[in-house]
């Protein structure tokens, strides 16, 4: 099987890298911003011409919630405009394709577990070019399945876990929102459940949710790190309106995964567990 990662080099890039690498059945192809532009349709079809794949990954975003507020041209190139590009190009070529996207399609104001199925209501720039990629990719290939995911962190790139640990490092005490809930996601679960889906022998594309189980608040996620780590940084909780940004975050962003534990058939670890996981990698 031949398959080819976009956004290699982020968080579930490189996680991916490392999954894919140790199966010797799959020759993967590993791509960057700095090496081949996805929003750029005659580009990518070129590449696709010179390098025909069976399924395309696709975990490149622009991410920057709050910079997407000023900088929409930027985050609609490359989570809608790419995605499309990458739907056009799978329906073309004959390719599978996976996507990622995010809890932040949502409007965070449904206080039980988001199903695939629930309506849609982003109330950012980056949940509103997320959602268009979504429809896009859709529109023009039905072979996609496409995953969203929420809370994502790991020992690649930046990340809150990084951020909260230097934070500890620098400050005696910190304040963090606790009306905000989620299940925080290590990036190596999500890269392990591609890789089975991948390899299942019943294909299913669709829409479907990830995260790691159980839920949280940024506060609970922060207090957890630092326990886990041994930082005496005093966490002080505070509400959301406490902490303005320019992006509104989703109140409540727990997605349900009942689907993509029937149709896999996927055990998912819990939240705290994989988070020391992840600090064991990180040599914490």
């Amino acid at each position: 099987m031949r398959i080819m990662v976009t956004g290699a080099n982020g968080q579930l890039g490189n996680s991916l890298r490392r999954e894919l690498e140790a199966d010797s059945s799959i020759e993967a192809i590993y791509t960057d911003a700095n090496t081949l532009d996805i929003t750029d349709y005659g580009t990518l079809n070129r590449f696709f011409e010179d390098n025909p794949v069976d399924m395309v990954i696709n975990c490149a975003a622009y991410t920057a919630v709050d910079r997407a507020e000023s900088d929409d041209l930027k985050a609609a190139a490359i989570n809608t405009g790419a995605v499309g590009n990458l739907g056009q190009a799978a329906a073309k070529h004959g390719m599978k394709v996976i996507h990622v996207s995010t809890d932040y399609v949502f409007s965070g104001e449904t206080f039980r577990p988001y199903e695939e199925n629930d309506e849609p209501y982003p109330q950012s720039i980056y949940g509103r070019t997320k959602l268009e990629g979504e429809g896009l990719l859709t529109s023009f290939c039905s072979n996609a399945m496409i995953i969203r995911t929420a809370w994502l962190y790991s020992e690649f790139g930046s990340n809150y876990v990084k951020t909260m640990l230097r934070l500890a490092d620098e400050r005696e005490e910190i304040n963090v929102v606790s009306d905000q809930i989620g299940s925080p996601t290590y990036a190596g679960d999500l890269a392990h459940a591609i890789h089975l889906i991948i390899k299942h022998e019943n294909w299913q594309p669709g829409i479907y949710h990830f995260t790691d189980e159980g839920v949280a608040s940024w506060y609970d996620f922060t207090k957890a790190i630092f326990d886990i780590t041994g930082k005496k940084t005093k966490v002080n909780a505070i509400r959301t309106s406490q902490y303005p940004t320019p992006a509104k975050r989703p109140l409540y962003s727990v997605l349900s995964k009942n689907k993509i534990k029937r149709n896999y058939g996927l055990e998912i670890p819990y939240w705290r567990d994989s988070l020391k996981r992840c600090l064991e990698q990180m040599g914490v």
